[in-house]
Protein backbone atom coordinates (compact mmCIF):
# COMPACT_ATOMS: atom_id res chain seq x y z
CA UNK A 1 0.00 0.00 0.00
CA UNK A 2 1.41 3.38 -1.00
CA UNK A 3 1.41 5.44 2.25
CA UNK A 4 -0.82 9.11 1.80
CA UNK A 5 0.91 10.31 4.05
CA UNK A 6 4.58 12.25 5.17
CA UNK A 7 6.13 11.88 8.53
CA UNK A 8 8.37 14.44 9.21
CA UNK A 9 11.55 12.73 10.43
CA UNK A 10 14.33 13.66 12.55
CA UNK A 11 12.98 16.71 14.30
CA UNK A 12 12.60 18.41 10.91
CA UNK A 13 9.11 19.43 10.85
CA UNK A 14 7.33 22.70 9.93
CA UNK A 15 5.58 24.93 12.42
CA UNK A 16 2.78 23.70 14.05
CA UNK A 17 1.81 26.86 15.78
CA UNK A 18 -1.90 27.56 15.91
CA UNK A 19 -3.05 23.69 15.75
CA UNK A 20 -5.05 22.29 18.23
CA UNK A 21 -7.10 19.49 19.45
CA UNK A 22 -9.08 17.95 16.89
CA UNK A 23 -9.91 14.32 17.83
CA UNK A 24 -8.04 10.97 19.06
CA UNK A 25 -6.66 7.79 17.73
CA UNK A 26 -7.61 5.37 20.49
CA UNK A 27 -7.03 2.02 20.78
CA UNK A 28 -3.53 2.60 19.72
CA UNK A 29 0.02 1.70 21.25
CA UNK A 30 3.40 3.07 21.04
CA UNK A 31 4.18 -0.03 18.79
CA UNK A 32 1.65 0.55 16.90
CA UNK A 33 2.69 4.18 15.98
CA UNK A 34 6.50 2.49 15.53
CA UNK A 35 5.72 -0.08 13.25
CA UNK A 36 3.20 2.36 10.95
CA UNK A 37 4.93 6.00 11.08
CA UNK A 38 8.65 4.56 11.85
CA UNK A 39 10.03 6.75 15.24
CA UNK A 40 8.76 10.03 16.44
CA UNK A 41 9.25 13.72 14.43
CA UNK A 42 10.27 14.45 18.29
CA UNK A 43 11.47 12.09 20.24
CA UNK A 44 12.57 14.15 23.60
CA UNK A 45 9.96 15.66 26.08
CA UNK A 46 8.58 19.17 25.32
CA UNK A 47 9.81 22.11 27.64
CA UNK A 48 7.01 21.86 29.97
CA UNK A 49 7.04 18.45 29.71
CA UNK A 50 3.24 17.65 28.75
CA UNK A 51 4.29 15.87 25.88
CA UNK A 52 7.07 12.92 25.42
CA UNK A 53 6.98 12.46 21.85
CA UNK A 54 5.17 13.77 19.06
CA UNK A 55 4.71 12.71 15.06
CA UNK A 56 4.54 15.66 12.65
CA UNK A 57 2.44 14.51 9.57
CA UNK A 58 1.20 15.87 6.15
CA UNK A 59 -2.12 14.25 4.73
CA UNK A 60 -3.93 15.76 1.68
CA UNK A 61 -2.07 19.41 2.31
CA UNK A 62 -2.49 19.93 5.79
CA UNK A 63 -0.46 19.03 8.72
CA UNK A 64 -1.32 17.37 11.82
CA UNK A 65 0.39 16.40 15.05
CA UNK A 66 0.11 12.76 16.65
CA UNK A 67 0.88 12.78 20.41
CA UNK A 68 0.90 11.87 24.31
CA UNK A 69 -0.66 14.42 26.24
CA UNK A 70 0.20 15.07 29.71
CA UNK A 71 1.42 11.61 30.59
CA UNK A 72 4.59 13.03 32.32
CA UNK A 73 6.30 9.36 32.06
CA UNK A 74 7.51 8.06 28.87
CA UNK A 75 7.32 4.42 30.27
CA UNK A 76 3.74 4.91 30.96
CA UNK A 77 3.50 6.12 27.29
CA UNK A 78 5.60 3.36 25.33
CA UNK A 79 3.87 0.94 27.79
CA UNK A 80 0.02 1.69 28.37
CA UNK A 81 -1.03 4.76 26.44
CA UNK A 82 -3.81 3.58 23.95
CA UNK A 83 -5.27 6.80 23.44
CA UNK A 84 -3.25 9.87 21.19
CA UNK A 85 -3.88 12.92 20.82
CA UNK A 86 -4.06 14.30 17.18
CA UNK A 87 -3.61 17.78 16.90
CA UNK A 88 -4.64 20.17 13.43
CA UNK A 89 -6.26 23.18 12.49
CA UNK A 90 -8.94 21.23 10.32
CA UNK A 91 -11.22 18.29 11.18
CA UNK A 92 -9.60 15.19 11.56
CA UNK A 93 -12.11 12.67 10.62
CA UNK A 94 -10.48 11.79 7.54
CA UNK A 95 -6.63 11.45 8.85
CA UNK A 96 -7.76 9.50 11.65
CA UNK A 97 -9.78 6.98 9.52
CA UNK A 98 -6.32 6.47 7.15
CA UNK A 99 -4.07 6.29 10.06
CA UNK A 100 -6.17 3.73 11.09
CA UNK A 101 -6.41 2.08 7.82
CA UNK A 102 -2.79 2.12 8.05
CA UNK A 103 -2.29 1.04 11.56
CA UNK A 104 -4.70 -2.24 10.69
CA UNK A 105 -2.82 -3.07 7.76
CA UNK A 106 1.03 -2.91 9.63
CA UNK A 107 -0.88 -5.18 12.73
CA UNK A 108 -1.96 -7.58 9.80
CA UNK A 109 1.82 -7.59 8.07
CA UNK A 110 0.38 -6.31 4.82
Amino acid sequence: MEMKIKVFKNGRAPQTTGTSLSGYLDNVTYRDLINALGEPTFDKPSGDDKTQMEWVIEFRGNLYTLYDWKTYDRGYTENELTRWNIGSKVNAFDFIGEMEAIINEKRKGI
